[in-house]
């Protein structure tokens, strides 16, 4: 008698290992896949919260970039969202080794399409349109060449300094413009959170620099007391590219990067769209933007995957 009870347990146990391992199995190849998505602070457009970078993605801020962000993990579920928190140099060492990465924060240029996939998620808004910026006392300098000086007379002039972000690309009209110059281009600098050029600026350090309009105002809030600064359209911004992000130029890349195309789509068909509108760029948007997002997502909503 013993001996049988001993056979019927082995029995039981066989019969629950044969209907559990499967579960298992199955659990195991439903584990969502990690998608890694490059992370800087450069507030307001990606802001760490808490001066922290962020470690999932309800960590993150709600600015142009980020709150966007936000808004598309919420649309691909198959993918568990990590952060990597490093400068542009360090993020395309990585993918140029073959590493599947993803970046909100990389505009399309000729040499990144080496390297990247893209895709559109969202038209160029009015905070995208590059300024010069200079001090207030050094204004007369730049009169001559109106309220919306042209960059490329600016860099014409030998007597006016600029000083420019290491690895920082200003669109398809400006970055051919800072090339052709060669070693008459402003200089350039590897700028972090220990080297703002907005300070450097303002101690006199050069004549001008080039940034984002809301990106100054950020600055001079937390700045404290100093020279004014003033911010002047750039006539070769105002043509601004749609805002992109980009993925691995490799076979996981292009998946992830159809996955963040799909998401866009779906995000623009959204029945609640005007409401996450809102959410993401608050109860004042500009008019003009407003009808510009509209139609750019109503386009989105009816066409195919635009990734290049």
């Amino acid at each position: 008698m013993k001996l049988a009870s001993w056979w019927r347990a082995a029995a039981s146990l066989a019969l629950v290992f044969a209907g559990t391992l499967p579960g298992v199995a199955a659990r195991a190849q439903a584990a969502p896949e990690v998608l890694i998505w490059l992370v800087r602070d450069v507030p307001p457009y990606f802001s760490y919260t808490g001066g922290k970078a962020p470690r999932h993605p309800e960590d993150l801020a709600n600015g142009e970039i980020d709150g966007f962000l936000r808004l598309l993990i919420k649309q691909m579920p198959q993918y568990r969202h990590e952060f990597l928190d490093a400068g542009f140099p360090r993020f395309e060492a990585m993918v140029r080794q073959g590493q599947a990465l993803c970046s909100p924060l990389h505009v399309v240029t000729p040499d990144r399409l080496d390297w990247l996939y893209f895709t559109q998620v969202h038209p160029p808004l009015l905070t995208r349109q590059v300024h010069l910026v200079v001090r207030r006392e050094d204004l007369p300098k730049f009169e001559a060449f109106g309220a919306v000086p042209a960059l490329a007379e600016v860099l014409q002039r030998s007597d006016l300094v600029g000083l420019l972000p290491r690895d920082r690309s200003y669109g398809v009209k400006i970055d051919p413009l800072l090339k052709e110059r060669g070693e008459l281009a402003p200089k350039t600098v590897v700028a972090g959170r220990s080297m703002h050029l907005l300070a450097m600026l303002r101690a006199g350090r050069m004549d001008y620099t080039l940034e984002y309009p809301t990106t100054v105002d950020e600055y001079l809030r937390s700045a404290g007391a100093g020279p004014d600064l003033v911010k002047l359209p750039v006539a070769e911004s105002r043509s601004a590219n749609s805002a992109t992000f980009a993925c691995s130029r490799n076979p996981q890349g292009r998946k992830m990067i159809e996955a963040i195309d799909l998401g866009v789509r779906k995000l623009a068909q959204d029945p609640r769209r005007e409401d996450w509108i809102r959410g993401w760029r608050g109860e004042q948007m500009d008019a003009q933007e407003r009808v510009r997002l509209k139609r750019y997502m109503d386009e989105r909503a009816r066409g195919g995957a635009q990734i290049e």
